[in-house]
């Protein structure tokens, strides 16, 4: 009996530890493919193969996707299509009323995650109704709103430096509707800001759906 007893009061102690412990992959969920448009010619020295898979994340069993129903501003307070609340509202899906479009040249969405986060990864949708890639997609996270310091960049597929940030090494990629999950490497930040350049299609800018996942910085 006492072997007993003792052996379950130690498991009730170890059990909340091992629990707080747990890991689990980051798996994007994302909606049907729906292609309506046919793709202009897309030629990229540096372009992903097709089905190149998404990396494997771990992260701790407590990760949510923090973004969710934040604020998000942007590089154009105008946009043409849409309303930038679109980018973390959850929704998927590739036709009208489900995307904010940006103007022409780089433009910038920033969600504020109201406070510092420890970011495990980033899940990305740009438009997925026509195959094509953005170009020069930046990701960067900071707990400085304009971006002037302690920047991290977790994405940088830009790579002649012609948006002026610097060159980067990872690869351009079709939009496809289980969007693009990037690492986000435990950075620390309370601001999210993603960039473009237009893309293989034409020169505007578009987002979908931005999603977070983390926890809060300790």
């Amino acid at each position: 009996m006492k072997i007993r007893t003792i052996s379950f009061l130690l498991a009730a102690c170890v059990t909340p530890a091992f629990l707080a412990g747990e890991t689990k992959v980051l798996e994007l969920e994302f909606p049907p493919p729906k292609v309506t448009s046919t793709p202009a010619p897309i030629r990229l020295p540096h372009l992903e193969a097709p089905n190149t898979p998404p990396p494997e994340i771990q992260v701790p069993a407590n990760v949510t996707n923090v973004a969710s129903g934040k604020t998000v501003i942007s590089s154009d307070p105008w946009p043409i299509i849409g309303e930038l609340d679109m980018v973390t509202d959850g929704d998927k899906e590739s036709e009208d009323g489900y995307y904010v479009e940006l103007g022409e040249m780089q433009q910038w969405v920033q969600i504020d995650l109201e406070s510092a986060t420890e970011v495990y990864g980033i899940g990305l949708w740009q438009y997925h109704a026509q195959p094509r890639s953005y170009l020069d997609v930046i990701v960067q996270v900071s707990n400085d709103e304009d971006f002037g310091e302690g920047v991290t960049t977790l994405f940088n597929n830009d790579h002649d430096d012609s948006s002026g940030m610097g060159r980067g090494s990872d690869p351009a990629y079709l939009e496809k509707n289980r969007g693009r999950l990037i690492p986000g490497n435990k950075a620390v930040g309370r601001y999210v800001r993603i960039y473009s350049n237009g893309n293989t299609s034409d020169g505007l800018n578009h987002f979908i759906e931005v999603e977070v996942f983390g926890r809060a910085a300790e």
